[in-house]
């Protein structure tokens, strides 16, 4: 079994002390005993050195060397155990706190203050590290209390249409087919925001594959997609794109693409406008949408990249937003290591850019 630190600290300064004491009995002591001493003999006249006396013998040297060792050592032990246990403090407060913050309890904190030295300053990292697991643990559990509610609403919406038909004893044909219509708009429903939360967990994962992707020619692939989409709604659609090169997963980049375009699209109004632009600048390669829309509080922006989070929670255009668009964007720009900068505009919607890494 493994002995504390604590005691290999205190046996440690014990043996040191020991160690200390032999190379000074063996380079100073052991010289010094065969030096005889003067004996001044007492007169009536000037005092002078008449005859000298044997000096201290090595035999008597030696055991009071051994003596003062001895006594030495177990004092060195009682002193080398009490600056250990002054000194590991710190550490076994932090032993004792992780201890219960790991069985359930993230809120609380080390908090060991001064003074500052090493472990203070794990104690630091510590506390910055249960912050984040908080913080996460705390995230996860509204994810998984939303993405419930979500998936709920669809399902209690079909349980219902389906009780409903079943209850009409008149029920035709022709009413049978449109709740089964309606049956498969609600599955439609369901299948997109499982899609979406797929997504965002792929995105989350980080990067499976490297490879070199052309962003201007993916861009424009998703922005030719969305065209019809578009002129549907009224909305006016226009890219301004430049070669520019980056590497990283192509079907991410081309999620992060395509959610930031479906956002834009979404949350818009008739006779808007959406630009891409795709451009180099230094090492990076950068994506910028710019749209128009409903007026953004700038102190609403952050919250919107948060999982089903919306400017307006009532609001769904066309049932087919969840809030989860801009989460995607987030977690894809993370795993690239690309800047994500968003801008409300004044006159209402959002400038998004995403700063991507040039390659050669």
């Amino acid at each position: 079994m493994t002995a504390p630190l604590r005691v290999r600290l205190a046996l440690s300064y014990a043996t040191v002390t020991f160690a200390a004491g032999i190379v000074i009995l063996a380079v100073v002591a052991l010289p010094l005993a065969g030096i005889e001493s003067t004996v001044e003999v007492d007169s009536a006249g000037p005092r002078t050195i008449t005859g000298t006396g044997s000096g201290i013998g090595p035999h008597q040297l030696l055991v009071s060397s051994a003596v003062a060792i001895a006594v030495l050592v177990p004092l060195a032990l009682a002193v080398g155990w009490f600056i250990a246990g002054r000194f590991l403090r710190p550490l076994q407060a932090i032993t004792t706190t992780a201890r219960v913050i790991s069985a359930g309890s993230l809120h609380r904190r080390l908090g060991l203050g001064e003074p500052a030295d090493e472990l203070t300053e794990l104690g630091a990292v510590l506390d910055d590290l249960f912050a984040r697991l908080d913080a996460s643990f705390d995230a996860q559990r509204h994810f998984v209390a939303n993405a419930s509610h979500e998936l709920r609403t669809p399902l209690a919406g079909l349980r219902t249409l389906l009780e409903v038909t079943l209850a009409d004893p008149e029920a035709d044909a022709g009413t049978l087919r449109t709740a089964c219509q309606e049956a498969l708009a609600l599955g439609g429903q369901q299948e997109r925001l499982v899609q979406a939360l797929l997504a965002l967990a792929v995105s989350e994962r980080g990067l499976a594959r490297t490879d070199v992707v052309d962003l201007a020619r993916l861009t424009s692939a998703v922005l030719e997609s969305r065209r019809d989409r578009a002129a549907q709604r009224g909305i006016t659609l226009t890219g301004d794109l430049a070669p520019a090169v980056t590497a990283g997963d192509p079907g991410l980049i081309e999620s992060l693409v395509a959610n930031l375009l479906d956002n834009a699209l979404r949350h818009n109004h008739p006779g808007g406008d959406v630009e891409l632009s795709v451009r180099t600048s230094g090492a990076q390669a950068t994506l910028t949408v710019t749209n128009s829309g409903p007026v953004v509080p700038g102190d609403q922006i952050e919250r919107l990249f948060q999982p089903f989070q919306r400017l307006a929670p009532d609001r769904r255009s066309g049932h087919d937003g969840y809030g989860l668009g801009l989460a995607i964007v987030q977690a894809v720009a993370v795993a690239h290591h690309a800047p994500l900068t968003t801008t409300a505009r004044p006159g209402g919607g959002l400038t998004i850019t995403v700063g991507f890494a040039r390659a050669a």
